[in-house]
């Protein structure tokens, strides 16, 4: 299962409407809707509906990240727009900094600690040698539009499976308010040689949305993929999308690429502190990671990896068998549960990921 970096799962959960994300308050301005119901939709149309206990936001992507970048300054970083990153700097084995390309000038900068947010398949993270390739049944290839003129109900994401028609992922619509919404779909790259994620989204909105405008088009590789051996080294930690820290399951990335960097500062600030920068001191970075994601992350990969093999037939039968349950029953515990009736094995794995949405 998957979904888009490039725009599609621009929301986050939130409990209340004070609640802070990341320790800090949600600004209204990154706002395009405020999410309370999802919808599944099984391949033979069959709708169901899962009682999430809590609401979402979609947020406005370039809004968000100029906001970061406004926080980062007002801290006390340097931002450096369109540099071209071409090389890493080593004293001895140790990585000491970049070389760059800014405004066709060629630039060198000095570092303790490079951390490498590169995104997918993190050529700095190559460069330093450690491996950030995924394995291409794990890379989704994913392709968004955002429409208008649209007809929805603009609090509910609405999500499509069928391994038919998007093998290894699925298809999506994220409201934005104003009749418009970003839809999409994605598949394993596997999958994507023998029709492109392109061609299955055309068809889709055909089927769908026949009537709709397409404003913006976007593509992107998505990494649904299991931990990466290591994302530390001399001198270099990796964090987001260069990591692969995005859930294997949904493919969504913002929430959890956020606590990864924000581990990675503090890890580095400590070496820092300290002035070691080896791979055993910053080691502890992966450690903080399994704690707060990690194992979470190694077990969404194990329900992705079952969920991968369903059959339409065996969707069609689990959306049927939900409908039987009363509605305020459907929780992700128990859709889960049902879907993957025949894997007890993985039970405990269900309850442990979804209980906290339920």
């Amino acid at each position: 299962m998957l979904p888009l970096k490039v725009a599609h799962r621009f929301w986050c959960w939130k409990r209340t409407a004070s609640e802070k994300v990341l320790g800090h308050t949600i600004n209204p301005r990154w706002i395009a809707s405020e999410i309370h119901k999802f919808l599944f939709v099984a391949p033979d149309g069959t709708h169901v509906y899962p009682q999430v206990r809590m609401t979402g936001y979609v947020l406005h992507r370039r809004i968000f990240d100029y906001d970061l970048a406004v926080r980062a300054a007002n801290a006390g970083a340097t931002v450096i727009t369109r540099a071209y990153v071409n090389r890493l700097q080593f004293n001895d084995e140790t990585v000491s900094g970049v070389s760059c390309i800014i405004d066709g000038h060629r630039y060198r900068f000095s570092a303790k600690i490079v951390i490498a947010a590169d995104g997918v398949e993190s050529r700095i993270g190559r460069w330093a040698g450690l491996k950030s390739t995924v394995p291409l049944g794990d890379m989704e290839t994913c392709y968004q539009v955002t429409l208008a003129n649209l007809k929805i109900e603009e609090d509910i994401c609405v999500f499509y499976f069928s391994q038919e028609k998007f093998p290894g992922g699925y298809a999506w619509l994220f409201p934005k308010g104003n009749g418009t919404a970003n839809v999409g779909l994605g598949v394993s790259g596997i999958n994507a040689r023998r029709k492109s994620a392109l061609k299955r989204l055309e068809d889709f909105l055909e089927c769908n949305f026949p009537n709709a405008a397409i404003i913006s088009k976007s593509i992107g590789g998505v990494p649904c993929s299991n931990r990466l051996p290591r994302i530390s080294g001399n001198g270099i930690l990796m964090a987001g999308d260069a990591a692969s820290q995005g859930n294997p399951l949904s493919g969504g990335g913002i929430i959890s690429g956020m606590i990864g960097g924000g581990i990675a500062g503090n890890i580095a600030a400590q070496a820092l502190e300290k002035g070691i920068y080896s791979e055993k001191f910053l080691q502890r970075y992966e450690k903080e990671w399994d704690q707060a994601l990690g194992h979470a992350h190694r077990r969404y990969y194990k329900l992705k990896e079952a969920i991968n093999k369903f059959s339409d037939d065996h969707l069609n039968k689990t959306a049927h068998l939900l409908q039987k349950i009363e509605p305020q029953k459907q929780t992700l515990t128990r859709i889960f549960q049902t879907a993957l009736r025949n894997q007890p094995s993985l039970l405990v794995d269900i309850v442990k990921v979804l209980s906290p949405f339920s």
